[in-house]
């Protein structure tokens, strides 16, 4: 790309035509060096790469700071911007944002804090949320001691080239993008407020120690038995190797592990032999994983597709007759199901496990058939509802990255 192409964005809105103008971040920036004297602030920001400048307490849930340290800290006003030198995988070279709160903060002094004037601020903020300043990033700094911060001088950062339009389009773009902004928050707020009705209604639509649940479908009065889950499922172990193969053709995935309820999988494209059958998955099995930690022990996912498990961290569950997989798989995403395979583990192996006749105690209790089937498809329509905002965030998101791509110089 030659110098006066680099001057124009590939896509601009219309009545806009003129080049863009390179400057110096120096040239429209200045450094804070106000500090917190006499603690006269004692609401201590961070700046986070996902969710930008938010207050500690709700980032972290408590106070990371020591008040006796905070009179060292930046004062950091509302739309003042920070640079934060960790890095992550969101943000390479540390995230650049302003402070949108309503109210004055501090920043730890490892934090670079610095006013700007005669740009559109909502400008600048989105031009840090392209890559053109990466360049400059990597040519003029390091990761230094520490693998997870970025070294960068703060005389060097702030004479950061900026490439920027006339005020008028710096206007026109900002409001575009605070408006994809709303629209994509407003998909992240839908989509909480439904995993947050789905939670409340996991805790309600299961029975408890009582026999009956709080909330239930119309129709339906009966107890719930309880049973054991060794009752309800068969539970079998994966392979640790490759499978026995038979006769037979068959495209096969491998299961290798569950994250967050989601399948790992790896392709293992077509063969013209059969996994022993004790290995292969079939629709409507349960995966189970007893592997790795606490935190991650008796996570679940529900088989739509076929294939051979591999690992003997994972457990197969296979419905008896009289139980519906989909309500099964919901069941066992309940508080107090998670909680008692958690304190079923063993924590003294390397890698905290359930022993499987252990397990195949574990109370449960259970409707009729109909019953299960009636809950199992409500959250069957819940879960999909709740991913199909989360398609649509993902759209909105990949759109903002291609506009940015575009627009920005």
């Amino acid at each position: 790309m030659n110098d006066t192409q680099a001057k124009y964005p590939q896509l601009r809105f219309k009545g806009f035509a003129d080049p863009w103008e390179q400057c110096k971040l120096s040239d429209i920036s200045e450094k804070s060096y106000e500090k917190n004297t006499y603690n006269k602030y004692s609401t201590v920001l961070t700046n986070s790469a996902e969710y930008g400048i938010v207050k500690q307490r709700d980032f972290f849930d408590k106070d990371i700071a020591n008040s006796s340290n905070i009179s060292g800290y930046y004062v950091v006003r509302k739309n003042y911007f920070v640079y934060n030198p960790r890095i992550s995988n969101q943000a390479k070279f540390g995230p650049i944002n302003r402070n949108k709160l309503d109210e004055s903060g501090i920043m730890s002094p490892l934090y670079l804090v610095f006013t700007v004037h005669d740009i559109d601020e909502s400008f600048l903020e989105t031009l840090f949320q392209t890559t053109t300043w990466h360049r400059f990033m990597y040519q003029n700094g390091d990761t230094g001691a520490r693998a997870d911060r970025f070294a960068i001088k703060d005389s060097t950062f702030m004479s950061m080239p900026i490439k920027v339009p006339s005020l008028e389009e710096q206007h026109k773009l900002a409001l575009a993008f605070q408006k994809l902004d709303q629209t994509i928050t407003l998909h992240e707020e839908k989509k909480r407020q439904l995993e947050r009705l789905k939670s409340a209604l996991l805790q309600k639509m299961f029975a408890n120690k009582s026999g009956y649940p709080v909330v239930r479908f119309e129709g339906f009065s009966d107890e719930w038995e309880e049973r054991k889950l060794g009752d309800a499922v068969s539970i079998s172990s994966g392979v640790t190797g490759d499978a026995t193969l038979q006769d037979g053709e068959y495209r096969l995935t491998r299961i290798e592990s569950i994250s967050q309820g989601t399948l790992n999988v790896a392709r293992l494209g077509f063969t013209n032999k059969k996994p022993d059958q004790k290995y292969l998955l079939n629709l409507g099995d349960i995966l189970y994983s007893n592997i790795n930690s606490l935190s991650h022990i008796g996570k679940v996912a529900l088989i739509d597709t076929t294939g051979i498990y591999h690992g003997i961290n994972l457990l197969r569950f296979q419905m008896r007759n009289d139980v519906d997989s989909e309500f099964l798989f919901q069941r066992l995403n309940t508080t107090p199901m998670k909680n008692w395979a958690v304190s079923h583990a063993n924590p003294a192996v390397s890698q905290a496990s359930i022993n499987q006749t252990e397990l195949s105690k574990q109370p449960i209790s259970l409707p009729t058939i109909t019953e299960q089937q009636k809950i199992g498809s409500f959250f069957k329509q819940l879960d999909k509802t709740i991913a199909l905002h989360q398609r649509k965030l993902d759209l909105l998101k990949e759109q903002k990255k291609g506009f940015l791509q575009k627009m920005f110089v």
